[in-house]
């Protein structure tokens, strides 16, 4: 009895079909649906950017009674403990990007994740040393590379071509997080104590524990729908390798089965890459052997007798064998991609809206304290001007699954710019200098939050489509949505420290009014950036001029989720 109930529970939390009799998980649809993936991917970002931002106003405190820091020293520690995160969260990225390529589930490296992040939190709570402070800023460093890098490649798995809708919320996640953990954390610090802070980390914990265990990737769930063994194969090609699943079945009905072939209980036709030759079962009329490389604009037609196999199957298959000659596989795909225009614009991007973003973070709580005479919470609750304009992001991100991200990104930037030089005019303790703070934070709420960094989460992805399309086959069997995010994330982490730094030097220096056109200026190269983006009809353009090569002239197209 006890060991049917432990592989029950163990069935109910990995979803792997390790018997072909026994029973799907509970709640199978539900916990493998996009909405839900979708919904804890959300969660496990705001999670970590949480934890970050709670402990930021209690760190002083830390090291004074808890480490005892002198004085003199707060300062300093309190940068060397940043760049420890910010170095653990350059490193870490770009590897949990590479095992998320290498590895079958993007699932368990998540929960990997929440480990080290329990870990991390535990240890901040805890530590009466200064060494147990480094060593826990390392280790949410950490989990913060995997909970991005392996998120936002889940994210990609699940929900497809969709992806800027998908990213719009992720947006919305991050700003959220990023903007209003400090503020909780400094009230519930001032009204309940050290302690009492992490137990708000611990709660979110312990729920993103939870929707973490129940979720399951949509490729384990297609195993109990196909019938699938084993996770090796995953019971689900992917779209040309670039590691998107697809939403067909592994059959190869989608690349012109006749609907009727499939009733009067015709076998399935396979291609094979080893011989490059096409066959079929004896019940049904040989097909003959593709003709030679050399003479790819030749076509070989099948009669269609009954319906059952048309034309366009032969086509399909030819230009897969053909494709997959002419256009090998990448022997370095991490080289391909960092070569790439488009992903080195992306890079630079993030740096540059990392170090606007990080830059106020660090810089807007003091003004509005040294000016307006605010204590901690009030100034948390001017970001909600930033925050709320965020929730409008998934329907930018729908806007650049279908116009692309080049022109919604300039866009974002080019109309920053004049709210950010103008905040120089801010300076005085009156309502109307008040309200023009908010405004003007409303407008950088819609424009570099919403505007100009939605769009860029998305075109990560369609740059390797696009390359897809031109090189089917180029990144591989897994794909490389992985290291792609981990690099993605390590250019963040970079903004953000530039940002921090260059915010404090600035303000402490030449003051207020230099920042604010400094950051007016970062903006404007931000919009001269995005001119080496590339607009979503590329992949069209692709398509159309991989039609000109050889191999693949007169060939009908044929569905993404069945290429070899």
């Amino acid at each position: 009895m006890s060991s049917g109930n432990f592989a029950r529970a163990q069935r109910f939390i990995s979803g792997v079909n390790h018997d072909k009799t026994s029973k799907p998980p509970s709640f199978l649809a539900f916990r493998s649906s996009q909405t839900f993936i979708v919904v804890v991917v959300c969660l496990a970002i705001f999670t970590d950017i949480l934890c970050y931002g709670l402990i930021v106003p209690v760190m002083p405190f830390s090291l004074t009674v808890q480490a005892s820091v002198p004085e003199d020293q707060v300062q300093q520690w309190t940068a060397i403990l940043l760049a420890c995160y910010n170095a653990a969260l350059v490193v870490g990225s770009p590897i949990a990007g590479i095992y998320a390529d290498h590895t079958s589930s993007r699932r368990w490296p998540l929960l990997l994740g929440l480990l080290a992040l329990c870990a991390c939190t535990l240890l901040l709570c805890l530590a009466k040393s200064v060494a147990l402070l480094v060593l826990g800023r390392l280790l949410q460093g950490l989990s913060a590379a995997i909970v991005w890098t392996v998120g936002l490649a889940l994210l990609v798995d699940t929900v497809g071509r969709d992806i800027g809708q998908a990213m719009g919320w992720v947006s919305i996640a991050m700003a959220v997080g990023l903007l209003i953990a400090p503020v909780i954390g400094g009230a519930i610090y001032d009204s309940a104590g050290y302690y009492a802070v992490f137990y708000i980390a611990f709660a979110v914990i312990f729920c993103d524990i939870v929707l973490r265990l129940v979720l399951i990737e949509k490729k384990v769930a297609r195993q109990w729908l196909d019938g699938t063994e084993t996770l090796a194969d995953d019971g689900v090609e992917s779209s040309g390798g670039t590691g998107i699943a697809s939403t067909q079945e592994p059959s190869l009905s989608g690349v012109g089965v006749d609907a009727s072939a499939e009733k009067t209980g015709e076998s399935h036709r396979h291609v094979q890459n080893d011989n490059d030759d096409v066959q079929q079962n004896k019940e049904e009329t040989l097909i003959p052997q593709p003709l030679p490389q050399a003479e790819p604009q030749q076509s070989i037609r099948q009669p269609d007798s009954g319906g059952a196999l048309g034309a366009a199957t032969v086509h399909g298959a030819e230009a897969r064998v053909q494709a997959s000659d002419a256009r090998p596989v990448a022997v370095r795909p991490h080289h391909e991609l960092i070569k790439s225009r488009r992903i080195l614009a992306v890079l630079l991007g993030v740096v540059i809206e990392a170090v606007v973003v990080f830059a106020f973070d660090t810089v807007v709580p003091i003004h509005v304290k040294d000016t307006f005479h605010w204590n901690s919470t009030a100034a948390g609750i001017i970001f909600i001007c930033v925050t709320v304009p965020a929730f409008g992001s998934p329907v930018v991100g729908k806007l650049s699954d279908r116009y692309g991200a080049k022109w919604l990104s300039f866009f974002g930037f080019v109309t920053s710019v004049p709210p950010l030089v103008c905040l120089r005019f801010v300076t005085e303790n009156t309502m109307q200098h008040k309200v023009l703070l908010c405004v003007l934070l409303t407008l950088l709420g819609i424009t570099m939050l919403t505007f100009a960094n939605t769009p860029l989460l998305a075109e990560m992805t369609y740059a390797i489509e696009a390359k897809e399309h031109r090189r089917p086959g180029i990144w591989g069997e897994k794909g490389i949505y992985g290291i792609a995010y981990g690099l993605w994330t390590t250019a963040f982490a970079l903004g953000g420290t530039i940002g921090s730094i260059m915010a404090g030097y600035i303000n402490a220096g030449p003051g207020w009014g230099t920042l604010t056109w400094v950051l007016g200026l970062w903006s404007a190269l931000g919009a001269i950036v995005c001119f080496g983006l590339g607009p979503k009809g590329d992949e069209k353009m692709d398509e159309r001029s991989s039609s000109n090569t050889p191999g693949a002239s007169g060939v009908e197209s044929v569905p993404e989720s069945t290429a070899v």
